[in-house]
């Protein structure tokens, strides 16, 4: 995780209003500052495995001073999750940030289109063995956002809490498995093709047409089962 140690600014006169100045300053700063940092890890990934990548080399690239790097991250693996850490929060998020109006539970449009642009850093993430870590943590996220969104959508909201994070849980991991397919066999299928499976797929499941079995699930326990 990224730690931003950037100390409060002393302020006189108008003591609130000049500390809410100074810290959009120092955010905007420190987010250059990241950003820099993660897109030359990421430009690096591209050229070389991750293990022959130095700080040094992160920091030519990004035009960072070692003692800034070190103010946020450990070493070039913290800066790496840290930067995918930044990337799954703002990419789960995209449709609470932007309020949609959509029965959508997830992004898969916008995520899979984000991929598609990017095959040869994710080519570089399978060389280098870190691409099974990035995408369990990837799944996390979408697993929370899901089951959050689910809780607000009309055809979700009587859904219990237990299943809206089962389904979350089942979702994402199926939304990755689609894109895994997608990005190995080169379909000709677009990004919003794919997004209208998913969702076709999502809402089979939980929408009005509910068999019997399926709305039992939703009044049991999901808790594990105990063994006597």
């Amino acid at each position: 995780m990224a730690r931003n140690r950037t100390k409060k600014a002393q302020t006189s006169g108008n003591a609130p209003a000049a500390a809410a100045r100074t810290s959009r300053k120092i955010d905007r700063r420190v987010k250059r500052t990241r950003d820099a940092l993660g897109d030359a890890i990421v430009a690096l990934l591209q050229e070389k495995p991750f293990d022959s990548i130095t700080v040094q080399q992160v920091l030519d690239r990004a035009k960072v001073s070692r003692s800034t790097f070190y103010t946020h991250y450990r070493d070039t693996n913290d800066l790496f999750f840290s930067d995918a850490e930044d990337f799954w929060e703002m990419m789960s998020s995209t449709l609470a940030r932007s309020k949609e109006r959509s029965n959508r539970v997830a992004p898969v449009r916008e995520f899979f289109a984000h991929v598609a642009d990017w095959m040869k850093f994710y080519r570089a993430m399978v060389s280098s063995e870190k691409v099974h870590d990035v995408l369990e943590m990837g799944q996390g996220y979408f697993a929370r956002s899901i089951a959050a969104r689910l809780a607000v959508l009309p055809a979700g909201r009587s859904l219990a809490p237990s299943r809206r994070t089962a389904l979350g849980h089942a979702y994402s991991g199926a939304m990755f498995s689609l894109l895994s397919w997608w990005l190995n066999s080169q379909s000709q299928t677009t990004a919003a093709q794919m997004d209208d499976e998913f969702h076709r797929m999502v809402w089979a499941g939980v929408g009005p047409r509910l068999t019997p079995a399926h709305s039992a699930l939703n009044k049991v326990s999901l808790e594990p089962i105990r063994r006597r």
